[in-house]
């Protein structure tokens, strides 16, 4: 039995990881997967307040609160960060460490530079502090049905804050994945980002590198094939 902890990607929620808990759960494992402030099943808390440190103190009271220990966690898109920026509080309950077709950053990073902006997004009058994602494509018609349903809005602050990392990844010790989603098409948000860390993990001695053949919304489109990478990882 392992301990799994899923953090999911922005303009999502927790309910993206609902075929992949219950598989892992079917094998006896623990499994949990926080709900980020202001997005998905908590978008009742969404504010121009929220950003990235407050991801990471969901996650992190998440962790703690639970008395969770030697767990495996997981950052899909998005939660890279998150994932990451927990290191700081929370890296000696960390016994594996799995980027999900996600952005893996350094130390003072943002999403907005790893998708190739230049400094922060200037302030405007009646700039809006929400913002709103692209359109995912899913394998099944049903399951795009009903993630559309529950597609939210992302604070902005999210995307603008930068992230701490005291030391670089590799120097932590614990072992550490890169899951790519190989069929994500290239105009995709975020996915040269994603192709980057990719190509460094699978190059890497200190990284272990794995590929699904579908597009970005891999929890939802192949569980069963994450989760046989997941439980072969734990």
């Amino acid at each position: 039995m392992s301990t799994f902890v899923l953090v999911h990607g922005a303009w999502g929620g927790a309910h993206g990881f609902r075929h992949v808990r219950r598989l892992l759960r079917s094998e006896q494992h623990e499994v949990s997967s926080p709900g980020l402030t202001g997005v998905g099943e908590r978008i009742h808390l969404s504010s121009p307040m929220v950003g990235l440190g407050t991801h990471i103190r969901d996650v992190v009271n998440h962790i703690l609160y639970e008395d969770l220990d030697k767990i495996v966690l997981v950052g899909f898109s998005y939660g890279g960060f998150v994932v990451t920026g927990a290191l700081e509080h929370i890296a000696e309950r960390v016994s594996h460490l799995v980027y999900l077709d996600a952005f893996v950053p350094g130390n003072g990073e943002s999403v907005w530079s790893h998708l190739g902006r230049d400094g922060r997004p200037k302030m405007e009058l009646g700039q809006d502090w929400a913002i709103t994602g692209p359109v995912r494509e899913f394998d099944s018609p049903e399951e795009a049905a009903w993630m559309a349903a529950r597609r939210t809005t992302q604070p902005q602050g999210c995307f603008t804050e930068p992230v701490f990392l005291a030391q670089p990844l590799e120097s932590f010790p614990f072992t550490r994945t890169y899951i790519k989603a190989t069929a994500a098409p290239e105009n995709d948000i975020g996915n040269n980002a994603f192709w980057r860390a990719a190509r460094h993990a699978k190059g890497s001695p200190a990284w272990r590198y794995h590929e699904v053949a579908t597009n970005h919304m891999v929890a939802n489109n192949r569980p069963e094939e994450l989760v046989r990478i997941l439980a072969g990882l734990a």
